[in-house]
């Protein structure tokens, strides 16, 4: 079968497509003939041979992935023959090794979702991974119509649905991307689907690696008519002066919520928008840093250098603001409990409609190319090998 292997530690090149023998399951499991891939941005850390993450480097070669969607096409002893046929997503589990970049994967029976037939293979999958953490991301956040909410990333994979997630809540929202094309992903999202719109177009793209964005049956999109639901402004945080246009959006109060997963100077800037009392929910530092609110030391330089992104020398010196800090992913999280029930959960957001799921596809064979354009930024929604 097709896998895609990594023999060497290195640069996305590394990643290459080799035949393997067919997985044979075993008892308790199915074979799955995969549909797709999921791509994490733990992948990338883990092919250039960075350790000191949350998972261990693996043996090499190996054939990276942890997400996968598809039809099964054989079943091990003692399971059920109804399940051969059956489209089904399951995550693989915290392993550096998992096998998703593979046209075949062996899973545990007790692993598998049904997917939904109006569901793409494509988002049930961004559902398996990056939903249930969005959905776990939510329960720590605890929004309400009263929330000011800031995100970063926000026409990411997590960003995506964690935008959907405040407006549906009733809450004022500020989402914060890199570039035009970004902003104006951000943007469509405040239409959910509905049965007379013209459709919203993100991103015309032809090639390979296009973008999708999904509604239930690929619906069209038009405005929510229901009043209660939040209102949402998308600003470029590349741009000059980002930093100045937040404050206006979040108002003379500030912001409630900040949604983070960027960290760095980005997040701690965003961090700076959030009035005192106010929850930093963070989720990571995809910019390789984390976010200096998380301590209190956003305001240490009170010099006003540093480089930092919008930095603004009206907050450097003085105390550091009172927030309450809940990590969602890393060290200090807490146990997030059956992540099966929440993959579950969100799996059921996508198929009744409640979220619109984006992804960024690219063919399994270029899977070095899925990872190029993640490490640059160059993705929308969830990266997905099909």
């Amino acid at each position: 079968m097709d896998a895609i292997r990594l023999h060497a530690f290195g640069p996305p090149e590394n990643l290459v497509l080799d035949q393997v023998p067919d997985p044979v399951p075993g008892p308790g499991e199915v074979r799955v003939a995969v549909r797709a891939h999921g791509v994490h941005l733990l992948d990338t850390t883990l092919r250039r041979g960075e350790s000191g993450g949350p998972l261990p480097l693996p043996e090499l070669p190996t054939v990276p992935g942890r997400e996968v969607a598809g039809v099964v096409d054989a079943v091990g002893p003692g399971v059920d023959a109804a399940w051969r046929g059956r489209r089904v997503a399951a995550h693989l589990g915290a392993r550096p090794d998992g096998g998703g970049y593979a046209r075949l994967a062996v899973v545990p029976v007790e692993a598998l979702h049904r997917i939904p037939d109006h569901v793409t293979a494509p988002d049930a999958l961004a559902m398996i991974g990056t939903g249930r953490t969005a959905v776990g991301i939510l329960d720590l956040a605890e929004l309400t119509e009263q929330d000011v909410v800031v995100v970063t990333a926000a026409a990411g994979g997590l960003g995506t649905l964690l935008v959907q997630a405040a407006l549906a809540a009733g809450a004022r929202v500020v989402g914060l991307a890199g570039g035009p094309a970004k902003v104006a992903l951000v943007r469509s999202l405040a239409t959910v689907p509905g049965r007379e719109a013209t459709p919203v177009i993100s991103r015309p793209d032809t090639s390979p690696g296009g973008q999708r964005v999904s509604g239930p049956h690929d619906t069209p999109m038009t405005p929510h008519p229901d009043t209660r639901r939040g209102t949402l402004t998308a600003i470029d945080y590349r741009a000059d002066g980002w930093l100045d246009e937040a404050r206006t959006a979040v108002g003379p109060d500030g912001a409630t919520v900040l949604l983070d997963g960027v960290g760095g100077d980005a997040g701690t800037d965003a961090a700076s928008l959030v009035r005192d009392g106010g929850r930093l929910v963070l989720f990571g530092w995809s910019s390789g840093a984390a976010n200096r609110a998380a301590d209190g030391s956003e305001r240490s330089d009170s010099s006003g250098e540093g480089g930092d992104v919008g930095h603004d020398d009206r907050n450097s010196g003085g105390p550091a603001p009172s927030r309450d800090v809940r990590w969602a992913v890393g060290p200090q999280a807490r146990p997030w409990g059956d992540l099966f029930a929440l993959q579950e959960r969100a799996l059921a957001l996508a198929a009744d409609g409640t979220w619109r799921v984006v992804t960024h596809q690219v063919p399994l064979a270029e899977a070095a190319r899925a990872h190029r354009e993640l490490e640059e930024r160059a993705t929308t929604g969830k990266v997905v090998l099909v």
